[in-house]
């Protein structure tokens, strides 16, 4: 099996965070990101180290206190665990230089290819989060198999727990949402872009990430960052945003209970019920999220 780098647990509960300049201190909620492009050189995020420290310190100022840095694994950008843990080593060590505080877990951005799609079935370890069991999988833009819900099914066999990021930017699904629905009710979980529910990725993608908070078929807030500027490390505004509009324990879920049971290998909290999802009949017995408690 491969051996990723060690990741803390994560506290939580309400904690005292210093945040912003000048000393200034503000009583935070912890917030947790599970898809961020943070490590230096190795796809089209960070480019340099010193960016890497940057984006850093930017998250922290933010709230966020755990970060999954995860380098896309796809045709274009090779995935190699070694070289991951070294940059992911390099880093931890330049923010404890710069007194950043900030945990660091590791993972990768899977793009749904054939080659892909059979070594993880193989060595799930290698691609998962913290070499636990949930997995990012990224569709392509177009063309998306009529057989996908077959390979969701065999990458859960393999024992790992698919989380689809971003799908309110995927130009396939936005013309055709329903798509979403048989995943979502044989256990897929959903990862939105912070920026797209600000309306900065997009009209569409803004609303279709409205529809999809409103309906509660997100399970988790992420940046997606790659950038200080046009895709920075940024959560509390979309937290703050789903707080005042779905409730302030749903943006909990998706900013720190749900995404800190991913970061720590663990099951998820209890979910709000989705809406939208199931026919009356279906909703007799136990809902699609108690099937994934107690799936260990």
């Amino acid at each position: 099996m491969q051996t990723m780098p060690a990741a803390l647990p994560i506290p939580l509960a309400l904690i005292g965070f210093p945040v912003g300049r000048g000393g200034s201190v503000t009583l935070i909620s912890p917030m947790v990101d599970i898809h961020h492009h943070l490590l230096p050189g190795l796809d089209d995020g960070s480019p340099t180290l010193e960016t890497s420290v940057a984006m850093a310190s930017m998250a922290v100022e933010d709230g966020i206190t755990h970060v999954v840095c995860t380098p896309h694994a796809s045709s274009s950008w090779t995935f190699d665990p070694k070289l991951v843990a070294e940059r992911l080593d390099s880093l931890r060590d330049a923010l404890a230089g710069e007194n950043i505080p900030l945990t660091l877990g590791a993972g990768c951005d899977f793009h749904l290819s054939y080659d892909n799609i059979r070594d993880a079935t193989a060595r799930p370890a290698k691609y998962t989060i913290n070499g636990h069991e949930y997995l990012l999988i990224e569709l392509p833009d177009h063309g998306i198999s009529p057989n996908l819900g077959n390979t969701l099914y065999d990458l859960r066999l393999a024992g790992m727990v698919p989380i689809l990021t971003h799908p309110e930017r995927n130009p396939t699904l936005q013309r055709n949402p329903a798509m979403l629905e048989e995943w979502l009710r044989n256990g897929l979980l959903v990862q939105i872009t912070t920026s797209s529910i600000l309306g900065h990725m997009g009209k569409k993608a803004e609303e279709m990430s409205r529809t999809l908070l409103a309906n509660r078929w997100v399970h988790f807030l992420a940046t997606d960052a790659h950038n200080l500027e046009k895709r920075p490390p940024k959560m509390a505004a979309a937290r703050e945003f789903v707080a005042k509009r779905y409730g302030s324990g749903y943006a909990s879920l998706l900013c720190e209970g749900n995404p800190g049971a991913v970061f720590n290998g663990g099951p998820l909290p209890e979910q709000e019920e989705p809406l939208n999802l199931y026919d009356d009949d279906e909703l007799v017995g136990a809902p699609w999220w108690k099937r994934l408690l107690k799936r260990k």
